[in-house]
């Protein structure tokens, strides 16, 4: 049984229709939509560069700025909550689901090489989910 709908958002277009999806979902079975927006922390790219803390007052701004995006993207939603954590977006949604969620997430097309450099959020969520998932396919933009 479905208690709660949760859906990632990283402000796509496909993470849009996501939201729509999730949302209708979560409407057909009176249950909350929950969406989560995940930060990742900035890293250095260069194995030359000096790491450096992010100044926390910057970090926080950032969260605020993602919570006040995610609380628009929500507000036609009745009832939607959202949620911003920093870390792994797929690391991040799996923990927050539970057996009676279903977690919606976008399929976005990728080329060959960019999924054997970086992988599929969607496939990591669908890989280490412990519940159900539904993959919104969406095309890539020609």
């Amino acid at each position: 049984m479905i208690t709660r709908v949760l859906v990632g958002v990283d402000f796509s277009e496909a993470s849009k229709q996501a939201l729509e999806r999730a949302g209708s979902w979560a409407k057909q079975c009176a249950v909350p939509l929950v969406a989560m927006h995940v930060l990742q922390p900035p890293a250095p790219m260069l194995p030359e560069a000096q790491i450096a803390l992010p100044d926390p007052a910057w970090l926080h701004t950032m969260e605020d700025h993602a919570r006040e995006q995610l609380e628009a993207w929500v507000q036609p939603y009745a009832g939607g909550t959202v949620i911003v954590k920093w870390g792994g977006p797929a690391e991040e949604l799996v923990s927050e689901a539970d057996p009676q969620t279903l977690l919606v997430v976008a399929q976005v097309g990728h080329s060959t090489l960019e999924r054997l450099l970086f992988g599929s959020t969607a496939a990591r969520v669908v890989r280490l989910a412990p519940c159900d998932v539904l993959v919104v396919r969406t095309e890539k933009a020609k």
